[in-house]
């Protein structure tokens, strides 16, 4: 139980950079262009105090609704009390990263296409596009080439 309940209590470890990265941030950091309707994950950089999100917020993903000109606004769900609501926190770019939550959607919606329109030019078979869950494995008949073997153990033998 912790006896100190300041608003960074409790993140020795959660802020913590990975060894070998200390310091400030890279000035390309700043360099990052982020455009409304971006999915960002939220990861604080302790290195840069300013804007600086409450320790909550790290490690989740939102949607970027507002782009300042060092800050950008990211609406991310909490539950509270077995409800959903909808922050809206403005957080500095150093502690915002891309986040590649949507990449497999998007690569699959482009094979998706890519499929279809090879449909069409008739170089292709029709299938169905939709994600089908693991099924189990084929079933199969295990053949024995040759008889067993029976395996006995040997008799105790004390070496005292």
């Amino acid at each position: 139980m912790p006896h100190s309940f300041g608003y960074r209590s409790q993140t020795r470890h959660l802020f913590q950079k990975k060894f070998g990265t200390a310091g400030r941030c890279h000035t390309t950091t700043y360099l990052r262009t982020f455009k409304r309707g971006d999915y960002v994950d939220i990861k604080v950089d302790p290195s840069i105090h300013k804007g600086m999100p409450f320790k909550y917020y790290h490690g989740r993903t939102g949607v970027v609704f507002n782009v300042t000109k060092r800050a950008v606004g990211v609406r991310v769900n909490k539950p509270v009390n077995g409800r959903i609501i909808n922050k809206q926190i403005h957080v500095s770019i150093p502690h915002v990263h891309a986040s590649k939550c949507r990449d497999e959607v998007i690569a699959r919606k482009a094979s998706n296409e890519e499929h279809k329109r090879n449909v069409r030019e008739g170089k292709g078979e029709k299938k169905s596009l939709k994600r089908q869950a693991v099924q189990p494995k084929e079933g199969y008949f295990y053949t024995i080439d040759n008889a067993p073997e029976t395996i006995t153990p040997l008799p105790y033998v004390d070496l005292v």
